[in-house]
């Protein structure tokens, strides 16, 4: 598979996996499943497309097809070794500058919560109304300091962008 054939069916499979998350209200169990399904397809393909290939990498596919493997590793949940596995890929990726240090913080983030452990920078969120918080943090009084290093802003701004699309839906 060329680069360009890489970026291209990653970019397919994220329009797949946004069109499946963008459906408001209710699910109905086969939309559900039509959700499960598409996760497990995209997760197994990126894992054969890491041990083959490694992390895609931002030279090979572009940012927009790296932002595209991300996105299907950190839709991963049902497979947390897996997502493990694309969590250090991922870190690889970054400490060559070839990925994004604010998607490894969401997916460090993610595999963290997965696993019970608090997360690092506050990407991650739970319930709806006024159940919905972050998942446990640690060390709170660094979370900013740590957002800025992996270039995400304030916590208190981003806690507020998704608290108004909660109160949208």
């Amino acid at each position: 598979m060329t680069d360009a054939e890489l970026r291209d069916e990653l970019l397919r499979r994220m329009e797949l996996d946004q069109e499946v998350r963008k459906q408001l209200g209710p699910m109905t169990d086969a939309e559900f499943e039509r959700w499960l399904d598409i996760d497990r397809d995209n997760t197994e393909w990126l894992a054969e497309v890491v041990e083959r290939r490694g992390w895609p990498l931002t030279s090979q596919v572009g940012e927009d097809g790296a932002q595209a493997a991300w996105l299907l590793a950190q839709h991963a949940d049902a497979s947390p070794r897996l997502q493990r596995d694309f969590h250090r890929a991922l870190e690889h990726a970054v400490a060559r500058g070839e990925a994004s240090r604010g998607n490894f913080a969401y997916l460090e983030d993610r595999v963290r919560v997965n696993a019970g452990r608090p997360q690092l920078y506050g990407t991650q969120f739970e319930g709806q109304g006024d159940d919905f918080r972050p998942w446990p943090i640690e060390d709170p009084g660094r979370l900013d300091e740590r957002r800025a290093e992996a270039g995400l802003g304030p916590f208190a701004e981003y806690e507020e962008m998704l608290r108004s699309i909660d109160r949208e839906r």
